[in-house]
């Protein structure tokens, strides 16, 4: 018997799954990442957390490159995401 709410279990689709709790997903994944952030000034990389607490700023020219909100950082305008 069928039932027409039935969830396959064993293979959730991906946006539900993204949008439970880290520890209550099928295969427990952290929310948090790194990437890979050009500057805009010197084309300079630096890798920084996605959940950073801090100011990020270049390691060369000095400018900001993401502002700690509440969760995720947020990056500043004209830097690029890798």
């Amino acid at each position: 018997m069928v039932l027409p709410n039935d969830v396959d279990l064993l293979n959730p689709p991906a946006d539900l799954e993204k949008r439970k709790h880290k520890l209550k997903r099928l295969v427990p994944s952290p929310n948090s990442f790194f990437m890979d952030v050009k500057c805009q000034g010197c084309f300079n990389i630096t890798t920084v957390f996605s959940h950073s607490q801090t100011v990020v700023v270049c390691g060369n020219c000095q400018t900001v490159l993401c502002q700690p909100t509440g969760g995720r950082a947020r990056l500043t305008e004209g830097t690029k995401l890798l």
